[in-house]
């Protein structure tokens, strides 16, 4: 286990940008705003995918920013998508170069039809950090995909869908997702008063088929 003693308060400041940074990236890739995600890079960044984390040579080499927006607008090719960061450590630390790695869960969601396919990868992130102009940038990004999973997604058909009703929008009518059953008596997918959308959603789970 490592042992941390004191640290500045410009290297904690360092080390909270550096994760920004990594979460920046993220969040860009689910907004698609490809070009925030690129503004995260160096002009003359670095970025490698190995679809195969076990097989050295890359899928794919990239040696410019200008060149990572079309690789970053392909994913509007997905439904959405959503990146979970898990754990992030920064393996060295000066001034203005860092090194670390960062673990990630990529979920992208395709819906063709009636048809809801998810598609899970497992990433690790290799980084090369620089401080420039006072922001740190990733001067290098190594992709690596440990393993991908698959999987149908069903839905079920109702008179009340709360997909969207968790991000504050309220039931989507007419709208495929999570199936809130009403009985008769009671509309379980409305909420009281005073109670708001996600108690709403929490009072109807048992609800959910």
């Amino acid at each position: 286990m490592s042992k941390h003693g004191a640290i500045s308060s410009s290297e904690a400041a360092d080390r909270l940008a550096i994760r920004e940074l990594v979460e920046a990236y993220a969040y860009c890739a689910d907004r698609r705003d490809a070009q925030g995600q690129v503004s995260l890079f160096t002009p003359d960044t670095h970025f490698v995918v190995y679809m195969d984390a076990k097989n050295p040579t890359p899928s794919q080499e990239l040696h410019s920013r200008e060149a990572l927006a079309p690789v970053f607008a392909d994913l509007n090719k997905y439904h959405a998508t959503m990146h979970f960061l898990g754990q992030s450590t920064i393996s060295s630390l000066t001034d203005n170069q860092a090194t670390g790695q960062a673990y990630c869960l990529a979920h992208h969601l395709t819906i063709d039809g009636d048809r809801r396919q998810l598609m899970i990868a497992a990433l690790r992130y290799l980084d090369s950090f620089v401080k420039a102009d006072g922001a740190w940038l990733f001067a290098e990004r190594l992709l690596y995909v440990d393993w991908i999973e698959e999987r149908a997604l069903q839905w079920q058909h109702g008179r009340r869908f709360l997909d969207s009703a968790a991000q504050g929008a309220g039931p989507s009518r007419g709208h495929r997702g999570l199936c809130i059953h009403s009985s008769p008596t009671e509309s379980p997918s409305l909420p009281r008063r005073g109670e708001g959308w996600r108690g709403a959603i929490e009072r109807a789970l048992p609800h959910t088929r």
